[in-house]
């Protein structure tokens, strides 16, 4: 793997600052991991990490202090943000009510060579990717590195929509860490749309780069680019894909999220409510990378499916990536859209489809005596979980005695029988396929089942009971969400389902 290399240019920084401040900077221990130096007036200097902030002088900054680092940065655009000519270092300015600075954030620019490995094999596909963060982890600088890696590499034509001159740095020659693309300056925040149009209108470039897209017109634009066929390279505000979609502006970028009003069959099919939220066009980013930190990623690929089974409340696992100190990229969590693996639940091992077997008699299934339960809920809770077990009709018969706990101060003389001939007794709190099915798990020492493992265990028995008997059955009541679970795999062997009942006992029905 290649080595990382990175370049600060952070002598040209401490030029600009006062001598003494500049002096203490220098001085610093851990300077590749300095983020930025803050002068605010009436305030003591500080030098801020990722983790922890170091006073530079005990005295304030005087306001000659602000108007000396001022003039000798370049000019402040309307943004409040400057930068050194061929650095990457960006100083914005706060100002008072009159316009005079009050302070000043200097952030160090790094240009880092060799981070884009952990995501090169998405980058070579040609795929539109958005990249998403928080303010300081590393967002520009990848994106700065992308637009080299397919400038230079590649051989692309890549030109980069620079509103701050964040990306390339400041003045009029870019700096030479984006390589051979070229680099386009907007002379207004408000124009950055603008730009991005005139770009692909004038320059043929088969990629754009743009950093921060967070308009309604800034998106408008970045979808107009894809559609004309131009691989976009982006950065948006918002930590992961789920802020993305709550954020009206931006979720234009995934395709948009609109309410449906679905017919009755359509709702009875799905197993959801008349209303639901579904995308409303292809996603502009085919792509969109977490950076969780700056050598973790995760990566969200098919946008568009992704979006899909969130919206149906369907939950997804992104690929995440870590890039080891060594330089090694690893996945240390593979990609996974839904939350079950029908394979995996169904055919998993031999020992998951094998009846199951409590300690009884050799030769012989476990008896089960119910008390004051449902036989016809017992039968098909030891039919569902593949239990070796039968249900007896008198006590003295049985190998356990499951009741409830009504009954069992109704009627203690069975239970006490059964506790003399030191055979277990479970008290169910209620008369439901649950709890029945919690006392079998107990019995049969068996692992915990998730909710959805156990809700597609049921429907499985049930289409093999309709596939033999053509007789429709019905599940236990369940959410909307294990309904249509139930319904795909329903469906995957040609079966019909609906949900029939009203909440809380809504369920699926299963036929032929």
């Amino acid at each position: 793997m290649p080595e990382q290399e990175i370049t600060d240019d952070l002598d040209q920084l401490l030029e600009a600052l006062p001598p003494d401040i500049a002096q203490e900077v220098a001085a610093l221990p851990g300077r590749e991991q300095l983020l930025e130096i803050v002068l605010d007036l009436g305030r003591v200097p500080e030098a801020r990490y990722p983790d922890h902030a170091v006073t530079l002088r005990p005295s304030p900054i005087a306001q000659d202090e602000l108007e000396y680092v001022a003039s000798r940065v370049a000019a402040f655009g309307e943004d409040n943000r400057a930068g050194i000519e061929r650095t990457l270092h960006r100083i914005s300015a706060i100002r008072n009510r009159e316009g005079r600075i009050v302070g000043l954030t200097c952030r160090i620019g790094r240009a880092v060579y060799g981070t884009v490995d952990i995501i090169r094999d998405v980058v070579d596909t040609g795929q539109s990717i958005l990249l998403l963060g928080r303010p300081g982890i590393g967002k520009t600088t990848k994106l700065r590195e992308v637009a080299r890696v397919l400038a230079d590499e590649l051989g692309k034509r890549v030109v980069i929509v620079d509103t701050s001159n964040e990306i390339a740095g400041d003045g009029d020659i870019p700096h030479p860490a984006i390589g051979r693309a070229r680099r386009m300056q907007v002379r207004r925040p408000d124009l950055q749309h603008a730009v991005m149009i005139e770009a692909v209108e004038n320059h043929m470039p088969e990629v754009i780069v743009i950093d921060e897209i967070g308009t309604e017109a800034e998106t408008f634009a970045a979808r107009t680019i894809a559609e004309r066929g131009v691989q976009l390279i982006g950065t948006a505000h918002g930590n992961t894909l789920d802020n993305l979609m709550m954020n009206p502006t931006l979720a234009d970028l995934i395709g948009g999220i609109h309410a449906v009003t679905l017919s009755d069959e359509e709702a009875r099919r799905r197993g959801t409510q008349k209303t639901v939220l579904e995308r409303k066009a292809p996603p502009t980013f085919q792509v969109v990378i977490e950076i969780m930190e700056i050598d973790k990623l995760a990566i969200h690929r098919d946008v568009a499916d992704v979006v899909d089974s969130m919206l149906k409340g369907v939950p997804t696992s992104p690929e995440i990536r870590l890039r080891r100190s060594d330089g090694a990229v690893e996945v240390i969590q593979p990609r996974r859209v839904g939350v079950v693996d029908f394979d995996r639940v169904f055919a998993e091992e031999e020992a998951e489809i094998r009846p199951r077997t409590a300690p009884a008699g050799p030769g012989r299934p476990f008896r089960v005596f119910p008390h004051g339960v449902s036989r016809n809920k017992l039968e098909r809770a030891i039919f569902d979980l593949v239990l070796n077990a039968e249900i007896v009709k008198h006590a003295d018969e049985a190998d356990a005695v499951i009741t409830l706990k009504a009954h069992s101060r109704r009627n203690p003389t069975v239970l006490q029988e059964a506790v003399d001939r030191r055979v277990p007794v479970h008290v169910l709190r209620s008369n439901t396929y649950h709890q029945i099915v919690g006392a079998l798990r107990e019995l049969f020492h068996l692992g915990q089942l998730s909710v959805e493992e156990l809700a597609l265990r049921e429907a499985q028995n049930a289409i093999e009971r309709v596939l033999e008997t053509s007789q429709p059955v019905e599940l236990s009541p369940a959410s909307a969400y294990l309904r249509r679970l139930q319904h795909r795999l329903a469906s995957q062997q040609h079966l019909s389902s609906e949900s029939v009942g009203v909440d809380p006992k809504r369920r699926v029905r299963i036929s032929k």
